[in-house]
């Protein structure tokens, strides 16, 4: 299906940026220690374009991307891993900027980012359903 051959794309090219972004923020912050910001790089190919990329491969043409859980999968995974990333963006510009928030403020940035990770996952068990219900339409039809 197109559509997962244009996400893959949209996530090549938000993966490129966030890199770009990652280098030359900490270069011009004389920034050189660990960030969250090294993270949004890998997050965004990884889990975005790979994972798009191997689907538009994997499974084009099938009826699968017709199956409900897989449309729901699509649409939840695509809610959490910006929402993922968009966190640790935040954690990033704070921890290179070095600005200390509060326990309760830093608190909310790793519950919001719970949430997004939590929805990444569950997203990923309603792939993993959505596959298992394309197995048992294959036996079904032998």
């Amino acid at each position: 299906m197109k559509r997962n051959l244009i996400t893959a794309f949209v996530y090549l090219l938000l993966g490129a940026a966030f890199g770009v972004f990652y280098r030359e923020f900490t270069k011009w912050n004389g920034y050189t220690g660990v960030t969250a910001l090294a993270a949004t790089h890998p997050h965004l190919i990884a889990l975005g374009m790979l994972v798009f990329l191997a689907l538009y491969f994997g499974l084009k043409d099938d009826p699968i991307l017709q199956n409900k859980k897989f449309k729901i999968f699509y649409i939840v995974y695509n809610i959490g891993l910006p929402g993922m990333v968009m966190m640790m963006l935040v954690r990033g510009i704070l921890q290179v900027k070095g600005i200390s928030v509060s326990a309760g403020i830093d608190g909310m940035i790793q519950g919001i980012a719970g949430v997004f990770h939590i929805m990444v996952g569950a997203s990923l068990v309603l792939l993993f359903l959505a596959l298992f219900d394309r197995e048992k339409a294959k036996k079904l039809q032998k």
